[in-house]
């Protein structure tokens, strides 16, 4: 396993919950999550669990395939975005994402191996798998130092931290 990278069983949706916390408190203002995984993977679910961290209502944070951008205040500014309908690189830079990225927001990306070009090249990518009905694994990669000390904080305390 590299230094830049971490990998967290989830057995349900609890665990997935706790990743969510852990993240919640480790990730800097103005930082940004790139989410992958099939549909049905859960990356919906992680955004739900980091957003209610922040003090966001759980039931506010739905999918937002068909309204692409959903913006929401708890303690700290939750954006999230969903590149799954996005046709290609300038119909992701016309919604104005780039405009989020940066303090004092949290941005989550779903689909964002569709749109990687236009994230910001400091980002922390979490690949999702499922592996069965209940529990997934997600792979963690940090890009850029501060990244790479969030994943380094994640493998040394699991998902306890936050």
């Amino acid at each position: 396993m590299s230094d830049d990278s971490y990998t967290f069983f989830a057995a349900d949706e609890g665990d997935t919950e706790r990743l969510g916390r852990a993240l919640a408190g480790l990730l800097p203002e103005g930082g940004v999550v790139a989410l992958a995984g099939p549909l049905g993977a859960g990356k919906t679910r992680l955004v739900q669990a980091v957003a209610s961290a922040c003090g966001v209502e759980r039931q506010d944070v739905v999918s937002p395939t068909f309204v692409l951008v959903h913006e929401y205040q708890g303690r700290r500014p939750v954006i999230h975005i969903d590149a799954y309908r996005v046709r290609d690189d300038d119909e992701f830079l016309e919604l104005g994402a780039e405009e989020y990225f940066g303090p004092p927001n949290l941005v989550l990306v779903e689909w964002a191996d569709r749109v990687a070009r236009c994230l910001p090249d400091e980002r922390l990518e979490v690949t999702i798998s499922p592996l069965s009905q209940e529990s997934r694994r997600f792979d963690v990669a940090g890009r850029g130092s501060r990244y790479r000390q969030i994943v380094g904080r994640l493998r040394r305390d699991g998902a306890s931290t936050g």
